[in-house]
């Protein structure tokens, strides 16, 4: 169980004064990808668009610092297994690729017109960035950092199943989802309907969550038989997360301020549950059961708790919260913000089970 309060770390020491820095942009044109984790090294990674930086927070010493990258970087991305992080720069129409061990900019990869999304595939070691209003996305090989251009519609979100070595992107104003094998090749297009928002895997199960944000709909795709169903959910869904450990999936709805809670082997809801101001992001402690949902205009973080299906509490952050990670390890929760710092740390107590 929870036992009282997050604890708040706040950032400091390397930040610019506010007066001095033109803040980047609010809501949802902010990337639910802004912050990650390098498990190899515990690191975690947050864009800082206003400084044209990633800001960076090791656990271990408990000490910040900042690398500079492209122009307007809005996500990110950790391949693990060539220890190196890439980041996706909207404003200079390049990704920067930084050493993860020294978190040194080793190179800054062009791409093309304002890259937006940037998703990596252990597997085979590439990486996905979509270019904005372009129907053709760039691949990098992580060992080379060579690039591919793939003409697969838009994508303004990437989902990928490393199990099944397959990845998906959607577009919001497209009305399919596409998929590509493990060479990055178009092997399917899925009917899904438009304004899909939202994406998730889950490996286990093999099965991929989208949301519907205009008909409040959540589409539950099986990657073995191809089938695909609908579930009603709440007004505007803009976020999907599944917790694999428990099979339940978690979906943010935005235009009403809940997040509805769905028993996936069911296939029915089973709670509809009052969050903050406009959630936008979530994130899943499955090892503790938590869920973390980013109330991007209330400020705030609220703790589900997914045994009780319950509203633990909420806690304050700084300006408009809008990408969330959390520490599988210590159960650290990171936090993607906006203003006089990029990141912000909380420290989750836990009594023992």
């Amino acid at each position: 169980m929870l036992r009282g309060p997050l604890a708040a770390i706040f950032l400091g020491g390397l930040i610019t004064p506010a007066s001095q820095v033109e803040a980047p942009s609010t809501g949802l044109l902010n990337s639910t990808r802004a912050v990650a984790i390098n498990s190899r090294t515990g690191k975690v990674y947050a864009v800082d668009s206003a400084r044209n930086a990633v800001e960076i927070f090791d656990p271990v010493n408990r000490a910040t610092a900042r690398v500079a990258v492209g122009e307007a970087p809005v996500a990110i991305a950790v391949n693990e297994p060539t220890n190196t992080i890439y980041v996706a720069n909207s404003g200079g129409d390049t990704v920067s690729a930084i050493d993860g061990q020294t978190d040194i900019l080793t190179t800054d990869i062009k791409v093309g017109p304002r890259p937006y999304v940037v998703a990596a595939n252990p597997a085979t070691n590439r990486i996905y960035v979509s270019n904005t209003f372009s129907r053709v996305i760039t691949v990098i090989d992580s060992r080379t950092n060579l690039t591919t251009n793939v003409e697969a519609g838009s994508a303004d979100a990437i989902a990928v199943d490393q199990k099944l070595d397959r990845v998906y992107l959607l577009g919001y104003e497209d009305t399919h989802l596409t998929v590509l094998d493990q060479s990055a090749r178009v092997v399917g297009k899925v009917a899904a309907g438009i304004h899909l928002w939202g994406i998730a895997v889950n490996g286990s199960a093999h099965t991929l969550y989208l949301t519907r944000s205009g008909s409040g709909e959540l589409l539950i795709f099986d990657e073995a038989s191809a089938a695909a169903t609908t579930l009603p959910v709440g007004a505007m869904p803009c976020a999907v997360a599944v917790n694999e450990a428990t099979n339940r999936v978690y979906v943010a709805n935005h235009s009403e301020d809940t997040v509805t809670v769905i028993d996936a082997a069911k296939g029915i809801r089973v709670a509809t549950l009052n969050v903050g101001s406009r959630p936008q992001a979530l994130a899943i402690d499955a090892g503790r059961n938590l869920v973390y949902v980013a109330n991007t205009h209330g400020d705030s973080v609220t703790v589900i708790d997914g045994a009780q299906n319950r509203v633990r509490e909420t806690v304050k952050t700084g300006k408009n919260p809008y990408a969330l990670a959390v520490s599988s390890t210590s159960g650290q929760l990171f936090v993607a913000v906006e203003g006089d710092r990029a990141l912000e740390v909380f420290d989750v107590q836990h009594e023992p089970h």
